[in-house]
């Protein structure tokens, strides 16, 4: 090898991947942020990074998820018991105590009968509970799954289990792979929108829709439902638009060229944030407006504009389903019906619950079937746990007030719209109440069903990291389609 060859091999060892990625003429890392940002042909349905091309034909687009942070009593809405009524007030048999573990009752507590009415509704004949009469009044349209069943007895890693897959912290949310998996049908919002009521953050707090290991383009944002939806969304220095434009386009060039040295994939998250947060202050103002809601639909929802309340942010998902937005998660705090308190006992609080979500329901249900939504919207009711079919004690002694402890051994949730049948039930409990004891479900099973009405085969719908291919459903244990429940 002579000097020229040897300085000509010198050279080439010095083209790095970071000087490939800057000085490329094909320029992939502006390949990738341009198809990020640029809009889908007329009439093709665009998806995300996640996905080549969907695996089964979707029978929905796009999914709401209410998750009643705490966890409701089955036993007070959906899953009737007359044999637990007649039992109230005995002593709990040894066989429901052993080997369990409970978050409070100690000694022996005593069983305790549903605390209010059932009567069958609908053509269905599904069993509700007199808290409910608004919902009373759709339940042709819901499919109630009645055997759901969980490992975690915890608030904070049921619900990251019931929300991503796992109990444990860093991985991606629901929300995150659909929107991975699917993108947006809207390009001047979020993808992936949540919003909170009932005055408390979930007991897992931003996890709960956090991207994981997913890039963090794709984590949920939260909005408000009152005042401005994202904080600073209007100029706070009396800038105009075209100057805004002009200083992201410096920015933009900025993050490109750290980019192209580095190689981040942040670098270009941050970038296609940029670029929505500019397309969201034209957007979402409009999106997020309940004034511009009639009279009618605000009194339907029970929605009072400017105020925070799960009636207004079920007015809300449905203004965000129908502008397309592909996850819309709704948080609602305050089920943990313990009995400690008065704003947590059964014959109190729970009351108050009720009547907070009962009429937002039945309108949003009523709403998007009115508007030709509900056939490929999918609606999602539940917690993350259910309850015990026990009076909660606390050091072994009866309380004021009247409460259930947590019971990751039964619960139900219910499913409407999106492909699913109406107006079934699916599974069932023990005679208490306490066990999932036909067809049980559990959260991976869910995942799975849930992304198999999107179009997915969840088996196949995976992201590389530490040396695994990642995946809502379980990596470790079988995972099923609850073919059952779809139409």
């Amino acid at each position: 090898m002579n000097l020229v060859q040897y300085a000509e091999y010198l050279k080439a060892q010095l083209q790095t991947r970071r000087h490939f990625l800057r000085r490329c003429s094909l320029g992939l890392g502006s390949l990738w942020l341009a198809g990020q940002s640029a809009p889908p042909a007329q009439g093709a349905r665009r998806l995300g990074p996640g996905l080549t091309g969907l695996h089964f034909p979707p029978r929905t687009k796009r999914v709401i998820y209410l998750h009643m942070a705490g966890s409701p009593s089955q036993l007070e809405l959906f899953d009737y018991k007359p044999v637990l009524s007649e039992l109230d007030g005995q002593d709990c048999p040894p066989s429901f105590l052993e080997g369990k573990r409970f978050a409070f009752i100690q000694g022996v507590p005593k069983l305790l009968g549903p605390q209010y009415p059932f009567r069958q509704v609908g053509d269905c004949g599904a069993w509700v509970s007199d808290r409910l009469p608004h919902f009373q009044k759709v339940v042709d349209k819901v499919c109630f799954i009645k055997s759901m069943t969980t490992t975690q007895f915890n608030h904070a890693p049921a619900q990251l289990l019931m929300l991503t897959g796992n109990q444990n912290l860093g991985h991606a949310s629901i929300g995150s792979w659909v929107t991975y998996g699917l993108g947006t049908e809207n390009e001047d919002l979020p993808g992936f929108i949540v919003l909170i009521s009932g005055g408390r953050m979930p007991s897992a707090g931003k996890s709960a829709w956090g991207a994981g290991y997913l890039p963090s383009v794709y984590q949920g944002v939260q909005c408000r439902s009152t005042g401005e939806p994202v904080l600073f969304l209007n100029s706070q220095d009396g800038s105009t638009r075209a100057q805004r434009r002009q200083m992201l386009d410096a920015i933009d060039a900025l993050n490109r060229q750290a980019y192209a040295e580095f190689g981040d994939p942040e670098t270009l998250s941050r970038l296609a944030q940029y670029e929505l947060a500019f397309r969201m202050q034209v957007s979402a103002s409009e999106a997020f407006s309940l004034q511009d809601e009639s009279a009618t639909a605000l009194a339907e929802y029970g929605a009072e504009p400017g105020k925070e309340s799960f009636a207004n942010n079920c007015l809300l998902a449905r203004r965000l389903a129908e502008r397309g937005v592909r996850f819309i998660q709704l948080f609602h705090w305050g089920w943990d019906s313990h009995g400690a308190a008065a704003s947590e006992a059964l014959n109190v609080g729970f009351k108050d619950r009720c009547a907070e979500v009962d009429r937002p329901l039945q309108a949003l249900l009523v709403d998007l079937d009115r508007r030709g939504l509900l056939d490929d919207t999918l609606v999602v009711w539940g917690g993350e746990f259910g309850r015990t079919p026990m009076r909660e004690n606390r050091n072994g002694k009866e309380m004021k007030f009247i409460g259930r402890d947590h019971n990751p051994g039964a619960f139900t949730m219910w499913l409407a719209g999106g492909g699913v049948r109406a107006g079934m039930t699916y599974g069932a409990t023990d005679d208490v109440g306490y066990q999932a004891v036909l067809d049980p479900v559990t959260p991976h099973d869910l995942h799975a069903t849930l992304l198999r009405l999107l179009g997915i085969d969840h088996l196949r719908f995976t992201y590389n990291y530490q040396g695994a291919d990642q995946r809502l459903s379980n990596l470790t244990k079988p995972s099923r389609v609850v073919h059952e429940i779809l139409a």
